[in-house]
């Protein structure tokens, strides 16, 4: 099944209901190609906010990072399926047989599984205080690979990492990227970022944009010029 990135930009969609959501993707428009719902808003929300989303011509990631056992994983890849995403997270360290379950549950849907492999939050040592085996950029390859061989549509990395991935990638594979900042814009809480531009430069197929398109005066603007840069800055 082919896929079509839109303009490659994915707002997220940071906000506590239903209302403000659907607010803030009008706002946006057509300037981002997708939206983004993650926990906060599926935990306030849950099934219905994807529904409403859906009902409005939105593309949606559903961003809920599954990590459990391959059973209970794949019963929820099938619901996300059911609701209409188009791109599903799970998390990598779940293992091979968790990823090969989620992807098993999704075929034959429009739905694509794309594995988190490192938080663009965490850093070297904050591996290392949780006892993963590091660097960064090394556990991103091994999790990245082992995505490719469950069967996994693609990978959630930061833009640290891309132009490694996007090497050893197999053809098609997915390579979505948060930690993506305009510049001169704050990094947040984020330790591995980059620009729109710099980030489809190394590989990135879709770029996850949150508080710079959330919290502009007008989100609209913010996210077509996100867009734009991101087009400059890679071949169609």
């Amino acid at each position: 099944m082919s896929f079509d990135p839109g303009n490659r930009v994915i707002v997220a969609l940071d906000v506590a209901d239903t209302a403000a959501a659907t607010a803030l993707a009008a706002r946006v428009g057509a300037g981002a190609g997708w939206v983004k719902i993650g926990l906060e808003l599926f935990v306030a929300e849950g099934p219905a906010v994807v529904r409403a989303l859906r009902a409005a011509g939105r593309r949606v990631m559903l961003d809920l990072k599954l990590h459990d056992i391959p059973e209970t994983v794949a019963r929820a890849m099938t619901q996300a399926a059911a609701l209409g995403a188009e791109l599903v997270t799970v998390h990598a360290g779940g293992g091979r047989a968790m990823l090969e379950a989620a992807v098993r549950a999704c075929a034959g849907t429009p739905a694509r599984v794309l594995a988190v492999t490192v938080l663009t939050s965490m850093d070297d040592d904050d591996l290392a205080a949780i006892g993963a085996t590091g660097p960064v950029a090394a556990l991103v390859a091994r999790r990245a690979a082992l995505a490719a061989a469950a069967g996994c549509h693609g990978v959630v990395a930061s833009p640290h990492e891309v132009a490694v991935l996007r090497a050893a990638a197999p053809t098609g594979f997915l390579l979505v990227t948060p930690g993506v900042r305009p510049a001169g814009a704050a990094a947040g809480d984020q330790k591995r970022v980059a620009t729109p531009g710099a980030a489809r430069q190394a590989g990135a197929d879709l770029v996850v944009v949150g508080r710079p398109i959330r919290d502009a005066a007008d989100p609209a603007v913010a996210a077509t010029a996100i867009a734009a840069e991101v087009a400059a800055a890679g071949p169609a």
